[in-house]
């Protein structure tokens, strides 16, 4: 998902699960293998998932302002689909017009611009159970001149997976010299990766969205890599001017903590960066992401665990980040971008965020750091990523596979 662009059986009942298939598969067999794997300190798996979040330790304040829930209105564009894929996550479009879209079974498609869709060989092999397998996919800052690729994805591992980042050179028809950057440890059971990558204005570093796969409390651990949004180098690496960059370790990569499943990263041209997150049974968040701060998951949170069990609101907990707009009930949002277009100059400096059980775009205007929702529109379908195409035409990406082109109607 690019600029241009609960217990398992009640998560995926649930509005805010990825409503992805429990089955298991990987990459095709000619697909390299990675290679220059980061090391993380030996730990247990983790074989089994909590039901519930931490029981509350202070008395609950109810939120009272930020609820961004709006009517649904008719969509004011052209809606024409322009490709078809299999369980996509993630469309990272290209200079020429073509685009990259990675299918959650291990594969990369490319479409190229006169619609034609090609396989892309050299994918990692992915763990595709939970929510997991191959994720975002995301172009280089020099990509023009580099034509490297990142990748986020659910890596098999000893009993269970881990969320990993790598590197690739992309040729036109392959993904060569493959490397993993950096992988989150904590391997086991749990989906909710996250796995957002989004690069710095400057071109110089990165973000990596990084979920608590289900698992509440380690949101909260500094030394779990899981609930995180971590800051790196474009190689993997703590990136200098960290919050505890001198801390070492998993404390020395992270930028915030007490995230969820956070799905959507982009910075606004002021260089404020936002992201969206699905909360629980409700308590989505649109957070403006400010250095070292806690979101507080799973301490509070302005929804409910799926069992009904209450979770203390935000303003339970004031010392801890509050969001900036928040949904009960759920849209659970997507993909999201931060619109730059010709085609829509209204939309312009706007937020653009895909919502999967919401069904819908949701656009957001900006004033520094306070956001407004302006209109949701209903599309009908899971929206799982947005892109902006080089028209400026907005590209959807649904999970039932369609890719469709919004333009002026």
């Amino acid at each position: 998902m690019t600029l241009f662009r609960a217990p398992l059986a009640l998560l995926l009942a649930a509005t805010a699960c990825s409503g992805q298939p429990q089955q298991s598969a990987a990459a095709s067999p000619d697909a390299a293998a990675p290679t220059g794997p980061v090391a993380r300190p030996a730990t247990a798996p983790v074989t089994s998932l909590p039901d519930d979040a931490p029981d509350a330790t202070v008395r609950n304040i109810p939120a009272t302002t930020g609820r961004a829930n709006r009517a649904e209105t008719a969509p004011p564009f052209a809606m024409q689909t322009i490709g078809q894929f299999e369980d996509p996550f993630a469309v990272a479009v290209l200079p020429d017009g073509s685009a990259l879209v990675t299918e959650k079974a291990g594969m990369i498609k490319l479409r190229r611009a006169d619609g034609t869709i090609a396989d892309v060989t050299g994918a990692p092999k992915v763990l595709f159970d939970n929510q997991g397998g191959l994720l975002d996919i995301a172009l280089a800052p020099d990509f023009a001149t580099s034509k490297l690729v990142y990748i986020s994805y659910a890596e098999p591992r000893p009993g269970g997976s881990s969320l990993a980042l790598a590197r690739g050179l992309f040729t036109g028809t392959a993904l060569v010299n493959l490397q993993v950057l950096w992988r989150a440890g904590s391997d086991g059971v749990g989906g909710q990766f996250g796995a957002n990558i989004l690069f710095a204005p400057d071109g110089t570093s990165l973000y990596l969205s990084s979920g608590e796969r289900q698992r509440f409390t380690p949101a909260q651990d500094p030394d779990q890599a899981i609930g995180k949004i971590l800051h790196l180098t474009l190689d993997g690496k703590p990136a200098p001017g960290n919050p505890q960059a001198s801390a070492g370790g998993v404390r020395a990569e992270t930028f915030s903590s007490g995230h969820r499943n956070p799905y959507g990263m982009v910075f606004a041209q002021d260089g404020k960066l936002w992201e969206v997150e699905m909360g629980p049974r409700g308590g989505d968040e649109l957070n403006l992401i400010l250095p070292g701060k806690n979101y507080g998951w799973p301490i509070v949170s302005n929804g409910d665990n799926y069992s009904g069990k209450p979770i203390p609101d935000h303003p339970s907990r004031p010392d801890l980040e509050a969001p900036r707009l928040w949904w009960n009930p759920s849209i659970s949002p997507g993909g999201m971008i931060y619109y730059t277009g010709a085609m829509f100059p209204e939309f312009r400096g706007n937020l653009l965020i895909g919502a999967l059980g919401g069904e819908a775009l949701i656009r957001v205007a900006l004033s520094g750091d306070t956001a407004r929702v302006e209109n949701q529109y209903k599309i009908g379908e899971r929206v799982r990523d947005v892109a902006q195409g080089p028209d400026g035409a907005i590209w959807l990406l649904e999970d039932g596979g369609k890719l469709v082109r919004l333009a002026k109607k």
